[in-house]
């Protein structure tokens, strides 16, 4: 297995997770009662947290509402389609190796 097969390997698999967390963390917001701080819910919370409050300073509520998950999953989602689609970086140069 080549570096560049281990590293998609990896990163892909990371990236979804991170994309289904905060797809999972946008629904959570619906229910603002949810203590983050319990179970099962801290398990979305805490690998989310840290890159939700950075944002939050660049980009405040609009309408009351917190659209840093939002732009989170579109991140993720950008990167693991540059990287990993079916004509991304990763990918095409493990058909080169």
């Amino acid at each position: 297995m080549t570096g560049v097969n281990l590293t998609v390997w990896i990163l892909g698999p990371i990236l979804g997770l991170m994309t289904f967390l905060f797809i999972f963390r946008i629904i959570l917001t619906w229910y603002p009662q949810v203590d983050l701080n319990r179970l099962p819910f801290n398990l979305i919370a805490w690998p989310t947290e840290p890159f939700l409050v950075p944002l939050r300073k660049l980009v405040p509520p609009i309408g009351g509402v917190d659209i840093t998950p939002i732009i989170w999953v579109g991140i993720f989602s950008l990167v693991r389609e540059i990287l990993l689609g079916q004509q991304g970086i990763l990918t095409m140069l493990s058909r080169v190796s």
